[in-house]
């Protein structure tokens, strides 16, 4: 788990996110304003959780840039805790702020192993 929070510390200073814990599931909140869910994409991959979100933005064409705090885009690759699964993960967004539900590895039942004798 250290190292995802390692992780997010190292996102950009204009994203803001949290992490949360119950009994069976991790919890990521991240704030992407102007993102939608046609411009986020979220995976698993080989123990990773992939993050790729765009914000479009209207200029009026009288106006341009004299600064701008925050990223257009938001490309993240964050390692998932040890007891997480990718497998039945869920995430939503709503008014740009993205939740990813990473559910965690059921502990491995009790069972009794059997012995050979050679």
């Amino acid at each position: 788990m250290s190292a995802l929070r390692e992780a997010m510390r190292e996102l950009p200073d204009a994203v803001f996110a949290d992490l949360l814990e119950s009994d069976d599931a991790y919890l990521l909140v991240i704030d992407v304003p102007g993102v939608n869910d046609e411009t986020v994409d979220v995976g698993v991959t080989d123990g990773r959780l992939e993050i790729e979100a765009r914000r479009e933005k209207d200029v009026p064409m009288s106006y341009s840039y004299l600064q701008e705090e925050r990223s257009l885009f938001l490309d993240a690759d964050l390692p998932l805790p040890p007891d997480a699964t990718g497998a039945d993960a869920e995430a939503t967004i709503d008014r740009g702020v993205l939740e990813i539900r990473l559910p965690k590895r059921e502990a491995a039942p009790e069972r009794e192993i059997p012995i050979e004798s050679r």
